[in-house]
């Protein structure tokens, strides 16, 4: 996407119902259904649609719209980046899902992610505020921007910037480690009962 793929002027319902289409989300964005698939390789990963989960979706899909950032490996990596530095408050699922999206971004693409983890660092979010759906109509892309003041990215990076990121760098490689732990002593204990 372009920097002019949601115009300031288009309001948020606009948008979204546009962010829907371009991403293949369906008409609600897949709010409704039982289940959310993630294409992984070999093979996707299911979990259950909770409504704890559609609340944090509801605002990372505003948030992909303010920033611009796809939906596709990098963008989410992305957005998991500037989410995890701007803080995703009570919302436990975003955390969960932006640990993997954020050290898949590690491994590859790793400067996208920095410079998207720079961003947040200087921004605010929706996740602390929340968001009613009945301003989609009346907000604008405009107004979400300023809220979450975009335009304050630092030209460079600080020290302090450089720990934080590195610390969450060993945050996503241990919670990657922990499913691949647990999958493991899964699998032996299947195997050893056979």
């Amino acid at each position: 996407m372009n920097a002019r793929s949601y115009p300031d002027a288009m309001t948020l319902a606009e948008a979204r119902a546009l962010f829907f289409a371009r991403s293949g989300l369906g008409d609600d964005g897949g709010y409704n259904a039982r289940w959310v698939r993630v294409e992984t390789k070999p093979l996707p990963v299911f979990f259950p649609n909770t409504a704890r989960r559609v609340e944090a979706a509801k605002l990372h899909d505003l948030h992909h719209i303010a920033m611009e950032y796809e939906t596709d490996w990098a963008g989410e990596a992305e957005i998991a980046g500037w989410e995890i530095a701007s803080g995703c408050g009570r919302h436990g699922w975003a955390w969960l899902l932006n640990l993997g999206a954020f050290t898949v971004g590690m491994v590859l693409f790793p400067r996208r992610l920095f410079h998207a983890f720079l961003r947040g660092r200087r921004c605010a979010n929706l996740y602390r505020t929340g968001f009613p759906e009945s301003e989609l109509p009346r907000k604008t892309v405009g107004w979400l921007r300023e809220r979450l003041e975009r335009e304050h990215a630092p030209a460079t990076a600080t020290g302090h910037d450089r720990v934080a990121f590195g610390c969450w760098c060993v945050v996503g490689a241990l919670y990657h480690a922990a499913y691949f732990v647990a999958g493991a002593a899964i699998l032996w204990w299947i195997v050893t009962r056979l």
